[in-house]
């Protein structure tokens, strides 16, 4: 095949006329509407970047963002390590293995909607199973229907429990990838426990935790249905997150202009908490390639 051949452009023609009719297509649709006024029943008219100032205008907007960063940094850092944990037993040997690992990525085989609502009775601050085991033990429960915090804190839960397979899998499989050679050298050499998790664990496992974190990033930052099933960003929108108030915007007000800017935010917010660890993934995974 020559250089110049034009034969693996056609091959990928296909693929690429997919995307753009899918993703980019409707994404300048989009970017286009969140310039104009529009409503139900009423044509667009340009109004330039004035759903971007009303937008970061309002005092809603910035507490909605204040959620979600919150619960996005307290999710993804959480998960993390509880997916890292989890996937170290695992890699070191557990009874059942295969029927353990069944069990850690059940919840990947549950829609969001069942499990949102499954944890709402059980953290019911009045008939809640794990409400009245908390009782019982003498600990204070989770009364997220009048608190901000708790109710924030039970986003965080089910964003945790929903998604830890996700994660667990991605490490776990880092793990099930490092030569067990280079634990062996470690062990030779005197090397605690440890000392090999730091020296050896983590570095090689690194590109596989950016992978994981990037990844969570854009999905946390995205959460919908754990907010609207459980308060509907109340009381007092204290607990609205920005997709939240996306929704809001746009199909209870029937403002799309001002949430297509939403959206256009949401993006942007999102690649600039991705770019970091982008930038991380790159020189740790292929800067020396």
């Amino acid at each position: 095949m020559s250089r110049g051949s034009a034969t693996p452009w056609l091959l990928v023609a296909p693929t690429q006329l997919l995307l753009l009719g899918v993703i980019g297509l409707p994404s300048l649709y989009v970017m286009w509407l969140a310039l104009t006024q529009s409503s139900y029943g009423q044509a667009p008219v340009w109004v330039g970047l004035q759903n971007y100032r009303t937008v970061l205008a309002d005092p809603y907007f910035w507490r909605a963002l204040w959620n979600t960063l919150i619960v996005v940094n307290v999710v993804v850092y959480g998960e993390l390590v509880l997916a890292m944990g989890i996937a170290v037993l695992f890699a070191g040997g557990v009874p059942l293995r295969r029927a353990m690992i069944a069990v850690v990525l059940a919840p990947y085989a549950v829609s969001e909607v069942v499990a949102v609502m499954v944890w709402r009775y059980l953290m019911e601050p009045d008939i809640g199973p794990i409400t009245h085991a908390l009782e019982a033990l003498g600990l204070p429960g989770l009364d997220w229907s009048v608190s901000p915090v708790a109710a924030l804190g039970l986003v965080g839960i089910i964003n945790v429990w929903m998604h830890l397979p996700f994660t667990f899998i991605l490490l776990y499989t880092g793990l099930l990838a490092i030569p067990a050679e280079l634990y062996e050298a470690a062990r030779i050499d005197g090397a605690s426990p440890w000392t090999e998790f730091r020296r050896i664990t983590l570095p090689v496992l690194m590109p596989s935790i950016l992978v994981a974190v990037l990844f969570r990033i854009i999905f946390a930052f995205r959460m919908f249905s754990e907010v609207w099933l459980l308060t509907q960003g109340g009381p007092a929108r204290s607990t609205e997150v920005v997709a939240l108030y996306l929704y809001l915007t746009g199909f209870r007000y029937g403002d799309f202009g001002g949430a297509a800017a939403i959206g256009v935010l949401m993006l942007l917010g999102s690649l600039l908490l991705s770019v970091f660890w982008l930038r991380r993934a790159y020189r740790g995974m292929f800067a020396h390639a």
